[in-house]
């Protein structure tokens, strides 16, 4: 069983060995974020068979990573296993498998 972490400057965002991966991004249960770091945005995009996208900001002490994580709340039938789960931006979040 593969786990999965999520970080920020070194500082953990996410664990779980229950992500779900889609198109090479790995969707995190909610459950697993820790609190405090990811607040809702403003952002909204649109996916054509995934379908709105609401994101979030990360957060580490002061400094804010805007848009850097989202989530479909509503997904299509087609992406049903990912409702209530979260993804993260390549870049400033670094995803990594741990086992």
């Amino acid at each position: 069983m593969s786990i999965h972490r999520a970080t920020l400057d070194g500082h953990l965002i996410a664990e779980s060995d229950r992500t779900v991966s889609v198109e090479g991004n790995h969707y995190f249960p909610l459950e697993d974020v820790v609190a405090g770091t990811i607040g809702r945005s403003w952002m909204r995009s649109l996916c054509f068979w995934k379908g709105v996208a609401g994101y979030y900001d990360v957060t580490i002490g002061d400094r804010v990573v805007p848009h850097a994580a989202w989530t479909y709340r509503h997904p299509s039938p087609l992406a049903r296993r990912i409702k209530g789960h979260v993804a993260f931006w390549p870049g400033d979040v670094q995803v990594v498998e741990v086992t």
